[in-house]
């Protein structure tokens, strides 16, 4: 997955947010749009867009953004900056099975996960469906586990430890079935789960999941207008062969794309724009 694109009301806020709390280093910062990540690898992009409103709660666009840690250290790393920088933006934990998870709310309510993949040795699948649960993960007991005194001076300063970045994307939308049309069918990623007609989990590779989509707040919920919030998802192929190959499948589909020879830029049935290039 490349960068998560939001557009911000206030761009300040949400610099000091993903920078000093979540531990993502700032890339650039060029008049309206900042750019955050780890090592010089892109994670988020923000633009201001001041102008703009706040969608309703109940429509599609963005569940969250999961940034994934190398390690548990790092994990704790950015557990603890963003609890004792932006306390109150905590909404939750979980052992998936395959990932330990923490939720956040950033300042304007972009859903964020951060996150820690067990070894691929330790998942289990059957036919070809990857086993995820959710089981109450303390956050309090993984800090005292887990926190270093490395950790904890990295997390006062802001700073991080080893490498970050996006694992997957959650998007909201108005139905599991048009997203498995699009997503699967049309785009062409593997299923790897399901939670009955409510949320539906993808990826590439053998991975537990890229991208997820779920109805839990936005069932029925119609193409977006524009909002503040979600931009555009990238994707990342192996290859410019790749990219040409998605070109062709999704014009035999006859999915609107736009190209411009580097990427090709899909909308969604919902208006989520997904941007796919390639990594060469």
């Amino acid at each position: 997955m490349g960068p998560v694109t939001l557009r911000v009301a206030d761009l300040d806020a949400m610099i000091r947010y993903y920078r000093d709390g979540v531990t993502l280093e700032l890339l650039s910062h060029d008049g309206p749009v900042a750019v955050l990540g780890r090592g010089g690898v892109p994670a988020m992009i923000l633009q201001h867009a001041p102008e703009l409103k706040h969608a309703s709660p109940r429509s599609a666009g963005l569940f969250h953004t999961a940034i994934l840690f190398d390690t548990r250290e790092a994990l704790a790393t950015a557990l603890l900056s963003v609890a004792s920088k932006h306390p109150g933006t905590f909404t939750g934990s979980a052992d998936h099975l395959v990932s330990e998870a923490f939720y956040f709310d950033d300042p304007e309510g972009n859903g964020v996960e951060l996150y820690f993949d067990r070894d691929r040795s330790t998942w289990s699948w059957t036919h070809g469906t990857v086993e995820m649960a959710t089981i109450f993960l303390d956050p309090n007991g993984y800090l005292r586990e887990h926190l270093t005194e490395r950790a904890a001076d990295a997390a006062a300063a802001g700073t991080g430890l080893g490498t970050a970045g996006v694992g997957h994307v959650h998007l909201s939308v108005g139905d599991v079935a048009s997203a498995r049309e699009f997503y699967v069918n049309r785009l062409g990623f593997d299923q790897t789960a399901t939670y009955g007609d409510q949320a539906l989990f993808v990826s590439a590779g053998g991975y537990h999941h890229h991208m997820a989509m779920n109805t839990w707040k936005s069932l029925g919920a119609g193409r977006r207008q524009l909002a503040l919030g979600l931009g555009k998802v990238e994707i990342l192929v192996p290859t410019a062969d790749d990219l040409g190959e998605l070109g062709e499948r999704m014009a035999h589909f006859r999915v609107p794309a736009r190209d411009d020879g580097r990427t090709i830029a899909f909308d969604d049935p919902w208006a989520n724009v997904v941007e796919v290039r390639s990594a060469e």
